[in-house]
């Protein structure tokens, strides 16, 4: 007899992984298999973005992750030299743009940012991948496919020779560039391979280059090449361009070596030993659909693939996955209408059509012909201001049912971006003095978070916006979002949980001139939390006193945001527009007695 399961997932790759953390976080119930025998055991794509770490951190898993992997601090760019002695160094740069993110990028064995992953779903719920699974088809019976409490996804798998049927609400194609989700929707992958052929190995090098622990971008009259440094002090990885004509499968690991030590020169460039190496040609490819009846999803390289060399495979594929798994959990909680998940199509096809189009250009430009593209453009210029690009935090998501920027106030908010990730700066908590990252109260745990901006409400002005008429008690009210949306025998804050965010000198605030409803009375003990108000504290040492001018807000004005559980801005609205509020969760929201 088939299995039912609520959601199951094809792939133990990032996206995958990802995807499964969320819904193991949220404790829904899934199966997740792949057709590998185990574990990854060697990474190919080991590049951590800002944007991934800060998803690891909304986890509660990014110390390891810091801890393990090599902080890309400094890149430095190698040009031929003038007077024909081979490179030199032109220019060094910040190995992350200041501003960018609160965290570094960082390298670390793919491997083992899955192993972390993995450990985070045992923990969360006891979720584990099952491995040695075949997924022969994937079908929606159509007919089913509008009936939310519907098994509508049948998925046929082998192991062990024996077939098995499984039954699920929905289904995720995390099986990479070869996807069988995809091939057996009858999806196709639309695109291109060029004749450029990269080699890539992670070596132990004997050299006397000054730069070899340094992220490193040579451009030589004999072809270009990257460096990567790897966690532990001595692996490096290069990325190789390898002369026009080359044929990837007839590629030598002495090919590449013998490439490598003609960039190099002068330098001395030897080699201690090799970890792993491949050869590839680079292309550019889209799935030319992404889901099938909002029933099954694909994600990762099962429907965008690309060169390797932007560092955006791995971690694009988590993002997918980190979009389209709390979607999935918020719609089998029963907490928002099953239309939610269009909203992975219109944000994810979005980012994955920029994907492609600077992979593309990112190609071009990283060959040894730049100076023939770009003429008299320095390409460490272009190099640098990709920065915020490839770190992941330009993405823009355009308006949909929870992405609002039509009707928002953005000018009393102007760093807080709807559409984009919610930026972080420091607070202190106003019940214990914690100095902390405001993002660190926004966790991904599921909730929405609405975020009140009140100013310093020892002023008259400010006391008033959140007092008459009084905001904390129509959000708590029976008639506002809250209440409205939240599950029977649930806590006040399990759906949609609000922050209030002061300025002013905290010592000179006291808890009764807060209104009580910010501290609600929650959990098995029935307590009140007080740790949902902060202050953009001026006088105490732990603080700085420059949040409301991070995020762009007058403290006489205030302004709320709404932030959805993946920490993107939904919409900014004024202090006083309690009406909004309540509309902004009318339109996805389930409605409860």
């Amino acid at each position: 007899m088939p299995q039912q399961v609520d959601v199951f997932i094809c792939g133990s790759g990032s996206a995958g992984l990802s995807a499964a953390t969320w819904l193991a976080r949220c404790g829904i119930h899934c199966k997740i298999v792949d057709c590998r025998s185990g574990p990854l055991e060697i990474g190919q794509a080991d590049g951590m973005q800002c944007r991934s770490v800060e998803i690891f951190e909304s986890f509660g898993i990014v110390e390891e992750l810091l801890r393990e992997g090599y902080h890309v601090s400094e890149g430095t760019f190698w040009n031929p030299d003038p007077a024909g002695m081979g490179i030199v160094r032109t220019r060094s740069a910040e190995g992350t743009t200041p501003g960018l993110s609160f965290h570094p990028r960082v390298i670390l064995n793919q491997a083992r940012v899955h192993g972390i992953l993995l450990e985070a779903m045992k923990r969360f719920n006891g979720l584990e991948v099952d491995y040695g699974y075949k997924v022969l088809e994937v079908k929606v019976d159509e007919a089913q496919a509008s009936d939310a409490d519907a098994y509508p996804v049948t998925v046929r798998t082998e192991k062990d020779g024996k077939e098995e049927v499984f039954n699920a609400k929905y289904a995720l194609g995390c099986d990479g560039a070869h996807s069988a989700v995809r091939k057996s929707l009858g999806f196709n992958m639309i695109g291109d391979t060029s004749d450029s052929v990269w080699g890539v190995m992670d070596i132990f090098p004997q050299t006397d280059f000054p730069d070899i622990r340094k992220q490193v971008v040579v451009q030589s009259d004999a072809g270009s090449l990257v460096i990567i440094p790897r966690e532990g002090g001595f692996m490096v990885r290069f990325y190789i361009e390898l002369p026009l004509g080359t044929v990837a499968k007839d590629v030598k690991l002495e090919d590449l070596q013998d490439r490598a030590r003609q960039i190099f020169r002068p330098y001395k460039m030897d080699f201690a030993g090799t970890f792993w190496w491949s050869a590839y040609s680079i292309g550019q490819r889209l799935a030319d659909q992404f889901s099938k009846d909002n029933r099954v999803f694909l994600t990762g390289d099962a429907c965008h693939t690309h060169s390797p060399k932007a560092g955006q495979g791995m971690n694009v594929s988590l993002q997918d996955g980190y979009n389209i798994g709390w979607k999935l959990a918020s719609v089998l909680k029963g907490q928002t209408s099953p239309d939610l998940l269009r909203t992975y199509n219109i944000e994810r096809e979005k980012v994955a059509h920029a994907l492609i189009d600077f992979d593309r250009l990112w190609a071009k430009q990283m060959s040894s012909n730049v100076k023939e593209m770009n003429g008299d453009i320095d390409f460490s210029e272009i190099f640098v201001q990709a920065g915020a690009f490839t770190a992941g935090v330009t993405i823009l998501y355009e308006d949909s049912s929870i992405t609002r920027a039509q009707g928002s106030s953005q000018d009393l908010a102007t760093n807080l971006k709807v559409g984009m990730r919610f930026p972080t700066t420091q607070v202190v908590r106003f019940c214990d003095a914690r100095a902390m990252q405001l993002v660190n109260a926004l966790p991904a745990d599921g909730r929405w978070r609405i975020l009140i901006f009140a100013g310093d409400i020892r002023q008259d002005a400010a006391y008033s916006r959140l007092n008459k008429p009084k905001l904390g008690e129509y959000i708590f009210s029976v008639t506002g979002p809250i209440q409205k949306h939240l599950p029977p025998g649930s806590d006040i804050d399990s759906f949609i949980e609000v922050l209030l965010v002061l300025n002013g000198e905290r010592i000179k605030i006291e808890p009764s001139q807060i209104p009580e409803c910010f501290s609600p009375v929650t959990g098995k003990w029935r307590m009140r939390d007080p740790h949902k108000v902060y202050i953009d504290d001026e006088s105490y040492n732990s603080g700085h006193g420059h949040a409301y001018e991070f995020y762009g807000v007058h403290p006489e004005k205030g302004a709320i945001a709404i932030v959805r559980p993946d920490q993107y801005i939904s919409m900014v609205l004024d202090i006083e527009n309690h009406k909004g509020i309540s509309d902004f969760f009318g339109e996805f929201a389930l409605k409860r007695s």
